[in-house]
């Protein structure tokens, strides 16, 4: 019997072994000479901030970029934009606009199409305007 058991180890081994080398499953995975192509960006999108209100007015913006870190930026004159673009799936778009005048207004656009718009009227106007999913 036990002789019977041995017999059939070997010939186990024996034939697990052939079936590695047949498939070249116990050489090591080797990568290809050439690297692979440089991944290029499609569908970027653009998201445009937009601050109108009278041509003299001045004040502070607040926006956030692609990364979602707020920028701050001044305003002498209106109309004021900036464009930001990603090739991000999803970008959460915020600004936010406090002028000297008694009307101001926000609008978000991504790709030129306008998805949010706000104006605000009282002295000293502050207008924001959100998109969570540009």
């Amino acid at each position: 019997m036990v002789a019977i058991v041995a017999v059939a180890l070997l010939a186990a081994v024996g034939v697990v072994g052939r079936l590695r080398t047949f498939f070249d499953s116990d050489k090591p995975y080797v990568a290809a000479a050439m690297p692979a192509d440089a991944i290029k960006p499609i569908n970027t999108k653009r998201v445009t901030y937009q601050i109108v209100g009278p041509a003299e007015a001045s004040g502070r913006i607040s926006y956030l970029d692609v990364n979602g870190r707020t920028i701050e930026a001044s305003f002498t004159e209106l109309p004021w934009s900036v464009t930001v673009s990603t090739t991000d799936p999803g970008v959460l778009a915020n600004v936010v606009a406090q002028g000297d005048t008694d009307a101001l207004g926000c609008r978000i656009l991504v790709d030129d199409k306008l998805v949010a718009e706000n104006f605000a009227n009282g002295r000293d106007a502050q207008a924001f305007c959100l998109d969570k999913a540009a």
